[in-house]
């Protein structure tokens, strides 16, 4: 009776607390917009190309997760301009892939979510005839090894699903399915998630014996957000899709989505412990000495993933309330910059020492991406905060 009590008191408190220290919705949307205005006012062209270590197409995946959090953004402050944005780079890139129709590569395919997101809003078929020649090539083939780092789990895996409920079409799940399969249980002969961990080697390289300077097992911060951006962002379709099949396709679904909410699951425990006192989370996830410090895209992408399964039920309020408004907290006050430049940003790469030094004034390679996974956390926190 006395342990009944005491965890009444416990989550009233807890909740309480929270209730205290919500954000204003107000203040976040001036935020957010204030990040994006800054980008879009040097970037007011949308479809040109990236002249960043040569020159790129602006259809990559760093502009394409920076897309996806345009139109998150657009779901919470809506502006005609931001979808206009958005659609004018789609339709200056064709609505097509770098390397072709053809590209297998989990990169060239990111921008095919934010595709996608458009004929939704539009529904204009036309859009997805690259999108849709392009999944069928995979979809056809027998190679399932496509995916042999965990980013690419964030960069793709949505848009098979995605696809799979716009074309009501059980194929994209299976093959979604059996690419997740290769990279969970198989890339590196043992699989790139540690289930007694409950997080990812970044790509084979990191498979012990490969160890951290402290000794322990090296999973990056960033490439483990977006394995757990990426498992929330295709449950959310699946959660779509369980309405669409009947029969033993439903029970496909309901099979998938459950090893994706359990890995999900398992990897929202073990991201919760490695938080930092601050609210951010350092590059590496288990050594707090190795290139150390507050970093902006992993704790966005956490944040993300953590708004995101407290708004559907997956995770406790009571356990995430509390980490993602220390996330959030973190964010808005130390990261964000009075004209709306992101500082603590990680650049591109595949590990801890990759994009060093990360500071508060430090300038990333890409900053695209960056501002993505801030609008992708700061939207999805802005609904679960207001549901």
């Amino acid at each position: 009776m006395k342990k009944a009590l005491w965890l009444i008191l416990f989550i009233a408190c807890v909740t309480g607390l929270m209730a205290g220290r919500r954000p204003d919705r107000k203040l976040m949307i001036e935020q957010m917009v204030l990040v994006n205005e800054r980008f879009m006012a040097q970037h007011p062209v949308a479809g040109d190309s990236i002249r960043i270590n040569g020159v790129r197409p602006s259809n990559i995946w760093t502009r394409s997760v920076y897309m996806e959090g345009l139109l998150a953004l657009n779901e919470v402050a809506p502006q005609p301009r931001y979808v206009e944005y958005a659609m004018d780079w789609a339709v200056a890139n064709l609505w097509g892939f770098r390397g072709g129709s053809h590209t297998r590569n989990a990169d060239n395919q990111c921008c095919a979510q934010v595709y996608i997101d458009l004929y939704r809003l539009h529904e204009d078929a036309q859009v997805l005839g690259n999108t849709e020649r392009m999944l069928n090539n995979v979809v056809n083939s027998t190679e399932r090894g496509d995916w042999s780092w965990i980013d690419a789990l964030q960069m793709a895996m949505p848009v098979y699903a995605k696809m799979g409920v716009v074309k009501q079409d059980i194929r994209y799940f299976r093959t979604m399915r059996e690419l997740y399969g290769y990279t969970r249980d198989c890339a590196g002969q043992v699989g790139l998630f540690n289930t007694i961990d409950g997080l990812w080697w970044r790509d084979a390289d990191f498979i012990p014996p490969y160890k951290e300077p402290n000794g322990k097992n090296c999973y990056w911060s960033r490439g483990n957000g977006w394995v757990m951006a990426a498992l929330a962002r295709t449950i959310d379709e699946m959660e779509r899709a369980e309405d669409l099949f009947v029969g033993d396709e439903k029970q496909e679904i309901a099979d998938i989505k459950k090893l994706m909410t359990d890995d999900f699951l398992a990897m929202a425990f073990s991201v919760k412990k490695c938080q930092r006192s601050d609210g951010f989370w350092n590059c590496s996830l288990t050594d707090e000495f190795h290139y150390g410090g507050p970093e902006t895209t992993g704790t966005a992408l956490f944040l993300y993933g953590m708004a995101w399964g407290m708004r559907n039920g997956v995770l406790s309020d009571e356990v995430f309330g509390e980490p993602a408004l220390k996330a959030w907290d973190a964010l808005m006050h130390d990261a964000v910059h009075p004209d709306g430049f992101l500082g603590y940003v990680q650049g591109t790469g595949k590990e801890p020492k990759d994009g060093q030094p990360v500071g508060y004034d430090s300038k990333p390679d890409f900053e695209d991406f960056a501002i993505g996974c801030y609008l992708l956390a700061g939207a999805e926190m802005i609904k679960f905060l207001t549901q």
